[in-house]
């Protein structure tokens, strides 16, 4: 029986147009102790998470910023909200959600993703968790699910144990601000040998004018289990800065199996500059899935730490540049033990003078031999103003493996397009079947009502390329 997809009526407006702000009258730009303290105390938090946060802060005011990748001399740090509440609290059903919030996610889909698809979804709006919930099932069988403010009142001896211990505060600048400032987010774990065979997601929504968001995502899969985990994020359009600063750790152990899939689709407002990082254990597998479209700057470079014996993991990736984008994008994997493997697949769009970027690293340790890697990089060039590289940094300590790196930049072939046109397709239309084609290794990883939400998201992009 056929289904109308969920996004297929994705329109740009769905993702630019905002909410009223007033929560934000009045509050204060800027980053201070005062303001650490105040979101500490607001949350309620044990002392070690304040110490945790003032630590943070002490670090981000000693590290300069990074200058060895995209241009971030006009983020200007001190014009962002780095923490506001839409006061809406987090409901346990969605009927509880205010109104005027509840209207932003029924137009994204994810109430009816929820019914459909999801063994549990989460919706975080500004600063805080507005809603989520787990399908009793998975409750049952011991997966816990919550927004990470509660998860540190309600599991505080696992958070304690693994929170920015794959990230560290120590890692970059903006690891440092994450570690002072961050809200919301989610913590989801497995339990030993269970499979939770529907995706979990969550959804992040930035709505207000030179917003922060700092959602912390932890994820820590028990020995033999099996999870998958969707994240999707967006902001609508001002024309005046924002920044986003997540932060993703994911805890992977022997025998275990994670999946992430993320679909970013900021406004070109945002300076997007996510971590995302990965301790892949013992026979375990990491698989990353993602698209980067949107924003006007991004840095993003999932990581995946192969630990343990037998470990593997892959990156599968999509980035889009329209006009005045700069998307920095790639994946870093360190072969840290013996018998690992892993695969990058990345995939970059450029158009109408957008830059897309494809930096990776790739480390094999002296120790970790018959380690098997292979990088791919696909570059398609929309028009002759527009930009891409491959920046690979591959430092292999070991004679005992099989590395592969290939990189390939094309155009949209001539002979394509005229044999499409001969066919009564119209020009726009065929460069769109071109490009979907293109990205199809990516997307057929995603499920089904995701794949058409990165379908037509690229169609947005794609509107407008003709001539």
């Amino acid at each position: 029986m056929s289904r109308k997809p969920i996004f297929s009526g994705l329109s740009r407006s769905v993702f630019d147009d905002a909410n009223p702000s007033p929560y934000t009258d009045g509050v204060k730009k800027g980053l201070s102790e005062e303001l650490v303290r105040q979101i500490s105390a607001d949350k309620n938090e044990p002392a070690w998470m304040l110490k945790h946060r003032l630590e943070s802060l002490k670090i981000f005011y000693e590290k300069e910023l990074p200058t060895w990748g995209a241009d971030l001399s006009a983020l200007d740090l001190d014009d962002i909200i780095y923490y506001a509440r839409a006061g809406a609290g987090n409901s346990e059903t969605w009927g509880e959600v205010p109104p005027e919030i509840r209207r932003v996610y029924d137009r994204l889909g994810i109430p009816e993703a929820e019914r459909k698809m999801l063994a549990g979804v989460g919706a975080q709006y500004e600063s805080e968790m507005i809603y989520h919930n787990l399908k009793k099932e998975w409750e049952d069988l011991g997966v816990v699910f919550l927004d990470m403010d509660d998860a540190v009142h309600q599991h505080p001896e696992l958070v304690q144990k693994y929170f920015m211990k794959c990230v560290p505060n120590t890692d970059h600048k903006f690891a440092a601000l994450h570690g002072a400032v961050w809200s919301g987010g989610t913590f989801l774990y497995v339990p030993k040998n269970v499979h939770v065979r529907e995706p979990l997601q969550a959804y992040f929504r930035m709505n207000a004018k030179n917003m922060g968001q700092f959602e912390h995502t932890l994820i820590i899969v028990e020995e033999g289990a099996d999870v998958a985990y969707i994240e999707g994020c967006s902001a609508p359009k001002y024309g005046s800065q924002g920044l986003h600063a997540g932060l993703v750790e994911i805890f992977v152990k022997a025998g275990a199996k994670a999946r992430y899939s993320s679909v970013e689709n900021w406004s070109r407002d945002t300076y997007n500059l996510n971590t995302k990082r990965a301790i892949v254990e013992r026979d375990a597998t990491m698989e990353w899935i993602g698209g980067n479209m949107g924003s006007g700057v991004t840095m993003l470079y999932p990581c995946s730490m192969l630990t343990g014996e037998g470990a593997r993991c892959d990156h599968l990736a999509i980035a889009f540049a329209n006009k005045d984008q700069w998307q920095d994008t790639g994946a870093k994997v360190f072969h840290l033990a013996p018998h690992t493997t892993s695969r990058v697949v990345s995939k970059s769009i450029s158009k109408a003078g957008g830059t897309a970027l494809y930096r990776g690293k790739l480390y094999v340790a002296p120790h970790a031999h018959d380690c098997t890697a292979n990088v791919e990089c696909d570059a398609l060039l929309l028009d002759d103003i527009s930009r891409t590289d491959t920046i690979p940094d591959i430092q292999i300590r070991n004679n005992d493996v099989t590395v592969a790196h290939e990189a390939t930049v094309g155009k949209l072939s001539e002979e394509d397009l005229f044999y499409l046109q001969s066919r009564g397709i119209a020009l726009e239309q065929a460069k769109a079947m071109i490009v979907n084609g293109f990205i199809e290794p990516i997307v057929r990883e995603l499920p089904l009502e995701y794949a058409v939400e990165m379908n037509r998201l690229i169609e947005l992009e794609m509107e407008g390329s003709v001539g």
